[in-house]
């Protein structure tokens, strides 16, 4: 027999995980505490509880074991300094006069060949920090040219959410990657526009702020492009020629020949064990995501969700990015909001007539909506890494979700509004 929990108790539990985080309680266990309560409320006994909270995180496996291998190219993209010379060189392919479409572009194309979001914004910061102060622009815009620029990039991404994505929905990693580079542009005309408007706006950084980094030598912008170049052409194999590469060899490989290629490979070890720092907190968070998707899969929240969607007069297919934008708000992560909407979601949405590849492209677009509220970690380590304080940080949530919102609308109407006229 089946084992269901109600709807309502699918529900509390979701929001016992909510506040749970934002008491700044570990997600995980935020998450897995939302999940034994709402299976309980939901009408089922303990020991069912428990099973289908171990059977959701078992879903999960596969996505954490391909993360832990993304961490291996992560790592060595970050500790060889080959993140760094892409940004630079990007920065000064454009100079000052575009400063801002520079920054943002270099943190999407950073974000785009697999470094975290977060870190991406981190890793252009310094860079982003010294042409603000010498051009008068001011701490709001660098910031928000940064954050758009990781979200058009994390949308195109080998990254954690949008492996997670890939494997709920049974499609190439490649396939929802190449799904978001067109939602992506729009994304970066978005973000600039914005950043442009707010150039003047909120503190300018003073010159005593910047730090003077020690100058070391970074590899070539050929070698350090070439560990994604290798990674993508692997993964791309499948749906050109119907080998497939999955991403638990391809991410590693490129990596390895990337940092072969650096001449740097005596440190391979300490590289991949940054990258493995990285992906750790992630894949555990993924585990306690996987512990309440398995409570909401076996409820009755998606007929609720879909039965409000109709009544708000939208079309079926919607449930994809609302449910991207509803879950990633919940837990302020992009992969966390993606790993959930898609695997409760994915096979409702197939059941529907949505096509998987859309499906995927519609959730892993609206994760990044409002990915970026407070009681995540993003939220603090973008403010912490441009001297922002919070108060001035709450100030460009409005921005942020304009350009999220740009890009799960463009990814909707290319993936489900197009779709049913043709």
């Amino acid at each position: 027999m089946e084992i269901e929990v109600s709807a309502l108790g699918a529900i509390i539990g979701l929001i016992i995980s909510i506040l749970m985080i934002l008491k700044k309680i570990p997600p995980v266990y935020g998450l897995m505490t939302g999940a034994l309560i709402g299976g309980l409320i939901g009408g089922t006994n303990i020991v069912d509880t428990v099973s289908l909270m171990v059977s959701g995180a078992q879903g999960i496996i596969p996505s954490v074991l391909r993360i832990l291998a993304a961490g291996v190219l992560a790592g060595i993209l970050i500790e060889s300094g080959a993140a760094a010379k892409i940004a630079q060189s990007i920065v000064a392919k454009f100079g000052e006069k575009r400063a801002l479409l520079a920054l943002a572009l270099a943190t999407m194309f950073l974000t785009a060949v697999g470094v975290f979001v977060d870190v991406a914004v981190i890793t252009v910061a310094p860079i982003a920090l010294v042409i603000a102060s010498n051009a008068g622009i001011s701490r709001m815009a660098i910031l928000l040219a940064m954050v758009g620029g990781g979200k058009a990039g994390n949308v195109m991404s080998p990254n954690p959410n949008t492996i997670a994505v890939s494997d709920a929905f049974d499609v190439p990693l490649i396939s929802v990657m190449g799904a978001g580079v067109v939602p992506a542009i729009f994304g970066i005309i978005t973000t600039y526009i914005i950043a442009k408007k707010i150039a003047s706006r909120g503190t300018m950084i003073e010159e005593k702020e910047i730090e003077q980094s020690e100058e070391y030598t970074l590899p070539s912008l050929f070698t350090s492009l070439l560990g994604p170049i290798v990674a993508i052409i692997l993964l791309a194999l499948r749906p050109l020629f119907d080998i497939s590469i999955d991403p638990i060899i391809a991410l590693p490989v490129g990596g390895l020949i990337g940092i072969i290629a650096m001449g740097q490979w005596r440190k391979t070890n300490d590289y991949i064990k940054t990258g493995l720092e990285k992906m750790a907190p992630v894949a555990i968070l993924l585990i306690g995501t996987g512990t309440l998707a398995g409570i909401i899969q076996n409820s009755r929240i998606d007929t609720v969700l879909i039965s409000a969607l109709e009544g708000l007069g939208l079309p079926a297919f919607s449930l994809a990015p609302v449910s991207g934008i509803f879950m990633s708000g919940a837990t302020a992560s992009t992969t966390a909001g993606a790993t959930v909407a898609s695997s409760v979601f994915a096979s409702t949405l197939l059941e529907m007539g949505v096509a998987a590849l859309g499906g995927a492209a519609m959730i892993h677009a609206g994760s990044t909506v409002i990915d970026h509220m407070p009681h995540g970690s993003f939220f603090h380590a973008t403010a912490g890494s441009v001297g922002m304080q919070v108060k001035e940080r709450l100030k460009l949530i409005p921005y942020e979700t304009l350009v999220g919102l740009t890009i799960a609308i463009v990814s909707t109407i290319i993936y489900g509004i197009i779709p049913l006229f043709f």
